[in-house]
Parts: structure tokens; C-alpha cells; sequence
């Protein structure tokens, strides 16, 4: 229920007349709202500060009150109401009533589908928009015309969700022309502002017709799906810490390693699980996120297990000659009995036998 006539006689008025009026416990939430009964000669029209009462027949505007007061529908206010008068030639005439309200009304809007964003990295990104929007009545007589005479619209609810559809589109526009000068996905929290601001100076061509002014657009939310938000983290602690992937993923791997209770050789084995999934996951991501993200096969040192390049010749953490150790790892054949020894040993662990370095 949007509001109510007042069947009364007025003091003052006309002897039988009715006064119509939108009673205030009735307007909270609502934009319009259509007098239940056609308009009499006599009737009493009371318009406050906030409201606009608009008259409406044949499909069109006849003329408005939008200035504070009590209007009696008599010969006697002909200069009051104007041409409004040649319409009441009999007890009943097709004129009707509509009460606007004449404030901004603050309002919320979201896409019901998803903004397919096409990233040149992340590839094809569906985006969900959430804000708000400041709005009021600026042409009582478009307004009208529009939602009641073009779109046969006479509740609050169904003006209100076209509103917050146009709104949309105007954000989804904004957003394709900022992808087109180049911004990507991980730009987006960073232009918030300026997609409001782009969305605000495009709504006059879009909302004026209907007889609106949109004020301000605030609170902007695009919120990313949580794998791609996920990987947009990840890249940015990267860029904090200096590292590469392959090393973040070793630095998380060696992270879960000490969490280990079983410690020693365990937490070591763990690391290699680590790394290994991190390995995959990361020439996965590299295939995903351009060349820039390719990494070089990588190796551990024996000595303090850092992970490096396997074209270091130099562990970069501990220092230790990494050929020497590969020749160490190699190991020699006792001539007496064929077991394989170190490469450095001097006597056979096995049967005591003196190995002479060549």
C-alpha cells in the first residue's frame, strides 16, 4: 500500500469536497504513489515540501504541483490550476493522480549475472558489481510520461529495479572501455573511483529522459571469483617479498616443513613433496600468467638444502662448490673387491683395501 485519500469535509472548501493527500506513514520506501479514485472538480489536492502531485490523462502529463499547498479544484483557483480546469465537465472525469516524491532517495544496485572480463593473463574473469546510487525526480512531467504512459510502471518496486538495470549497464560500459586502454583485472581495486566517476558523468544521456538526476554513485564492490582473487594475492605478496614463484613456493614449502612435529629427516622429506607440487603448480601458473613467470629447473644443495638454479656452480646461501660435491657424488670402484666408495676415500670401507687417487 503506497498512501490514501481522505474522504472529509474540508473547512474552508467546498461543502462534500475530498481532500487527497499521501499520508507520511505511507511514503517511507516508496517513489509513487497512485490516488485509489478519478479526480473531481472540488477535490482537495494538499502538497507538501517533499512531495510533487502530477496530473496525468490520455496517456500524458496535464500539468503538476510541485510548491507547497492546499489546491482546491475550483473555478474559483483558475489561475492556480491553469488549463486543469477544462477537464472537470461532469461529475466523474478520466484524471487521475500520481504523488512523487520530490527529495534524493538513496538506492542500491547488483548485477544478477556476471560481467565476463577478459584478461590478456588471467584469461576470461566473471566479475560480480555491487554499489549504491543517490537519485531524485528532476522532470515530474518525463518521469511520468516515461514510467506510467510508456512503461505502464505504477509501483515504487518496478521503477526501482529498472533503475538499478540501467545502472548496471552503464558500469559494465564503463568497465569495457577502461579494459580496451589497457586496465586488467588486477587494476580493478585501483580504478574504483574512477568507474564511479566515469559511470556519474554518463548518467545524464542515460537517465534524463526518464526525468531523473543521479547525484552520486558510492560504495563500488567488484569482487573477483576466490581462485582468481587467490592468485592475485599470491602475486602480490611475491612483489612485496622480491621473490620469484618458484621461490615462494620453495619459502612455503620449507614454512609447512617446520610445522612438521616429526621433524629431521621428515620435515626434509615433506619439503620435497612441497617443492615437487610447488613445482607443478608453479610452470601451471607460469602457462597461465605469460613468459614472465618462467622459472629455470631447479636443485638443492646437499649441504643446507637451498634451493637454486641447477646452472649455479656456487650454493648461494652456504657457499659450498657444487661441482666438487658432484664429483664427490660420483665415488670410485675398489679394485679389490668392486665396492663403490666416496670419491675422496683413501681405503675401501668394505675390505680395507688402500685406494690410490688417479
Amino acid at each position: 500500500m503506497f498512501g490514501r485519500k481522505k474522504d472529509q469535509d474540508s473547512g474552508g472548501s467546498v461543502v462534500g469536497s475530498t481532500t487527497i493527500e499521501w499520508e507520511s506513514q505511507y511514503k517511507e520506501g516508496n517513489v509513487m504513489w497512485k490516488v485509489p479514485r478519478l479526480i473531481r472538480l472540488n477535490d482537495n489536492i494538499v502538497v507538501r515540501e517533499d512531495e510533487i502531485a502530477v496530473f496525468f490523462r490520455d496517456g500524458k502529463v496535464l500539468t503538476y504541483f510541485d510548491k507547497p499547498n492546499r489546491y482546491a479544484l475550483t473555478d474559483f483557483n483558475a489561475p492556480i490550476v491553469g488549463g486543469l480546469l477544462k477537464f472537470f465537465t461532469g461529475v466523474q472525469q478520466a484524471a487521475e493522480v500520481y504523488y512523487l516524491q520530490n527529495r534524493y532517495i538513496d538506492g542500491k544496485f547488483g548485477s544478477q549475472g556476471p560481467y565476463q572480463f577478459v584478461d590478456p593473463v588471467l584469461g576470461i574473469v566473471n566479475l560480480r558489481i555491487f554499489g549504491e546510487f543517490r537519485w531524485k525526480i528532476s522532470s515530474p512531467e518525463n518521469f511520468v510520461n516515461q514510467f506510467v504512459g510508456t512503461f505502464a510502471m505504477q509501483t515504487s518496486d518496478a521503477i526501482e529495479s529498472r533503475l538499478k538495470e540501467q545502472m548496471v549497464l552503464l558500469l559494465f560500459n564503463a568497465i569495457g572501455k577502461m579494459k580496451e586502454n589497457g586496465m586488467k583485472v588486477t587494476d580493478l581495486a585501483s580504478n574504483l573511483q574512477n568507474i564511479e566517476q566515469m559511470v556519474l558523468a554518463n548518467t545524464p544521456s542515460s537517465f534524463g529522459q526518464y526525468g531523473l538526476e543521479i547525484n552520486k554513485i558510492s560504495g563500488l564492490t567488484i569482487s573477483l571469483p576466490d581462485e582468481v582473487q587467490k592468485a592475485i594475492n599470491t602475486k602480490s605478496e611475491m612483489s612485496v617479498l622480491g621473490v620469484n614463484y618458484m621461490q615462494y613456493q620453495a619459502g612455503q614449502a620449507m614454512t609447512e616443513a617446520a610445522k612438521n612435529p616429526s621433524g629431521g629427516a621428515g620435515s626434509m622429506a615433506g619439503l620435497g613433496v612441497g617443492f615437487g607440487a610447488g613445482s607443478g603448480i608453479g610452470y601451471a601458473m607460469a602457462g597461465q600468467m605469460g613468459q614472465g613467470m618462467y622459472q629455470p629447473p631447479m636443485k638443492q644443495c646437499p649441504k643446507c638444502s637451498m634451493m637454486m638454479p641447477v646452472s649455479s656452480n656456487f650454493c648461494p646461501s652456504c657457499g659450498e662448490n657444487q661441482q666438487q660435491v658432484a664429483q664427490k657424488s660420483q665415488g670410485v670402484t675398489c679394485p679389490k673387491c668392486n665396492t663403490i666408495v666416496a670419491a675422496d676415500s683413501k681405503f675401501c670401507s668394505h675390505c680395507g683395501n688402500e685406494i690410490k687417487s688417479s
